[in-house]
């Protein structure tokens, strides 16, 4: 994430997006949750949060940008400030104000991104002194995703979501992501996977990259399990999957339970971007792969 102090109370952060470069479903685990082996990578969409730390014990959380968000408790940013300030006993209050730009139940980690930017701006703003490992953890106590974004923006990520381990990948090429205007429920998505408790899948374990042409090549060996229901159960994943390859895509892939797909390109896809743009049912985005400080 990208942090900027504005005075001693206040921060404004930048929350990223992620993709699933791939994304393999290995077992449904005791807990209840699944066992994943993917590759994440952040991209440069992101949510914009101004955090300020208040003299009154109350919570404050304001939303910009996409009003379907409700800033309830179970909002991953008041899931954020609850867990820290009860953990560790935080002195007063917390003021948000979140610009939405990144879609909400998209597959694009933006719920995720804005509660692990709640928990940095708790440790910096009180001086909690947590380093990035226990952050992390304060992350996968609410969500799968969160610990993520307290990596280098690009990583394996196995178990529930809880294990990073970091990668270096190219990130000289461009990307469109496609968000139809509905939601898929990431529970639902794992239930109609139906996977046992054990699992005798092989984890995928890309090759060392050193290209952009080389990822995309190793890449093009891996999926995402979530694909083989989805672009049947929903056409317009299909349809839009369809439109990228049809554009110049090198790769076209949902990302996370979905429903936005990612076409990977070598060179600007300004072209499709603005025809895909103009059809006015989807969300597009241009963006680039990141690394994260």
């Amino acid at each position: 994430m990208f942090v900027k102090r504005i005075d001693t109370d206040t921060l404004v952060i930048g929350a990223p997006a992620k993709i699933n470069l791939f994304l393999q479903v290995l077992n449904r685990r005791p807990d209840g949750y699944h066992n994943i082996n993917s590759i994440f990578q952040a991209v440069s969409l992101f949510d914009r949060l101004r955090i300020t730390r208040t003299k009154e014990k109350r919570f404050d959380l304001q939303i910009d940008g996409d009003y379907s968000l409700t800033s309830g408790p179970e909002n991953l940013v008041t899931k954020a400030w609850n867990l820290m300030s009860d953990r560790y006993h935080l002195d007063g209050g917390l003021k948000v104000h979140l610009e939405k730009n990144i879609p909400i139940g998209a597959g694009l980690g933006g719920g995720s991104a804005d509660g692990a930017a709640v928990i940095l701006a708790c440790n910096i703003l009180h001086d909690i002194g947590l380093d990035r490992p226990r952050l992390a953890a304060r992350g996968a106590e609410i969500g799968s995703d969160l610990p993520f974004f307290f990596s280098g923006g690009q990583a394996i990520v196995s178990g529930r979501g809880e294990k990073v381990t970091p990668v270096t990948l190219p990130i000289d090429y461009w990307l469109l992501l496609v968000t139809p205007r509905f939601q898929v429920s990431t529970a639902q998505s794992y239930a109609a996977l139906s996977l046992p408790l054990t699992s005798d899948t092989n984890p995928v374990s890309l090759k060392y990259c050193r290209t952009a042409d080389e990822l995309i090549e190793s890449l093009q060996l891996a999926v995402n399990d979530f694909e083989r229901y989805h672009l049947i159960s929903y056409p317009e994943i299909k349809q839009i999957r369809d439109e990228l390859l049809t554009g110049g895509a090198c790769l076209a892939r949902m990302t996370g339970s979905g429903p936005t797909v990612f076409g990977i390109y070598k060179q600007a896809p300004d072209t499709l971007w603005e025809r895909l743009n103009d059809k006015g049912h989807w969300l597009v985005n241009s963006v680039r792969p990141i690394t994260l400080p």
